[in-house]
């Protein structure tokens, strides 16, 4: 892209945003209720192109990956761009992190002036270097000042305001029921749930027989999140739960259709190859470097976990440079094994790192 053609799509998306008006908590809330599948944040996953490409697949609503309120502060540029959207992606979340009510409040403010529609807070990262900051799971151990901090970011927006957290700090203090409440008091639109405590990280099993009896006692939605891996998943999940949504993260690493599967939509059309040439098209929409070709491979690896020879197609996609014989290469792989079952290890720990 020229950067003319550059500066005229920045300028045409800064006066989309500008004429975009505030959406409410009623009006997120009904596009929650249209379609209830919500593509989990996941860092360096999540950015602009495969959140245009997850709605295009399906996603109900979508979130950026994490960005940091502090980052924003000091103006970085770094910062700044994980928090671009376009407007194909509406209607988009900014997920914000940090441990000071005042500097998150600022952070969400900023995100508002640039016509987001809502803001999501990170209060579920169990990241050791986040969390020693009072930041991510540790924000909600101490209720007083967690319902500070949701106040102080409350005044300082219109838009709708969202949370992440998880079940609890450990087994001993699963608290997330009074982290519903206190949300609530405070005006949350909405409270995901991830179905593990800080201190399991992500080992173990997601709990969603405490997520149901959490949203069976709650005063606000509830979205439920932790291992939903396929569509049939996401829909039991939904329905057994009683929640009003759920998030996909990893499920929709595995399969782009998986949101489109979930709502009953036919996904026999186009190969998986030909979707991830979709995706490269928008990663190479305004990206530069090698950025496009590191994102190409990636999730061209994670689509072929568990599908004959992938590890013969992984090495090939690492050597590789050129991105249009990349590009033909992971066409031509999923082509040839369109017809092939998934074959998982008893214990599906595809991408236990972090990401739904």
């Amino acid at each position: 892209m020229s950067k003319k053609s550059f500066l005229i799509q920045h300028l045409r998306l800064h006066l989309n945003n500008a004429t975009h008006g505030v959406m409410t908590s009623q009006e997120l809330l009904g596009h929650l209720k249209k379609n209830p599948f919500v593509l989990a944040p996941m860092a360096g996953i999540t950015d602009s192109p495969f959140r245009r490409f997850m709605r295009e697949m399906g996603a109900g609503i979508v979130i950026s990956e994490l960005v940091s309120a502090q980052g924003l502060k000091y103006n970085s540029q770094k910062t700044k761009d994980l928090m671009r959207f376009d407007e194909r992606e509406r209607p988009v979340g900014i997920q914000l992190f940090g441990e000071c009510g005042d500097i998150i409040g600022e952070a969400a403010k900023y995100v508002q002036d640039q016509g987001a529609d809502f803001v999501d807070l990170n209060f579920g990262c169990p990241v050791n270097k986040v969390v020693k900051k009072g930041a991510g799971a540790a924000a909600t151990r101490d209720l007083i000042s967690f319902r500070n901090l949701l106040r102080k970011v409350r005044a300082a927006i219109e838009l709708p305001l969202t949370i992440k957290i998880r079940t609890g700090w450990d087994e001993e203090s699963r608290n997330a029921l009074d982290v519903v409440r206190v949300a609530h008091d405070e005006g949350v639109t909405w409270v995901a749930i991830h179905g593990r405590t800080r201190t399991q990280g992500y080992s173990g099993l997601s709990d969603w027989d405490f997520i149901r009896y959490v949203k069976s006692e709650a005063p606000l939605p509830v979205i439920g999140n932790g291992d939903i891996l396929t569509a049939a998943m996401a829909r039991s999940r939904l329905s057994e739960s009683g929640c009003d949504g759920v998030m996909i993260g990893r499920g929709c690493l595995k399969d782009p259709r998986i949101f489109q599967a979930a709502n009953g939509l036919d996904t026999s059309d186009e190969s998986v190859g030909d979707l991830i040439g979709r995706l490269g098209g928008y990663l190479l929409d305004g990206a530069t470097g090698n950025y496009p070709k590191i994102q190409l491979r990636k999730f061209a690896m994670w689509y072929s976990y568990g599908l004959p020879e992938a590890s013969v197609f992984r090495r090939e996609l690492f050597s590789e440079n050129d991105i249009d014989r990349l590009k033909s290469l992971i066409e031509s792989y999923f082509l040839r094994v369109q017809n092939c079952i998934k074959v998982v290890p008893g214990r599906d720990d595809f991408l236990m790192g972090g990401h739904g």
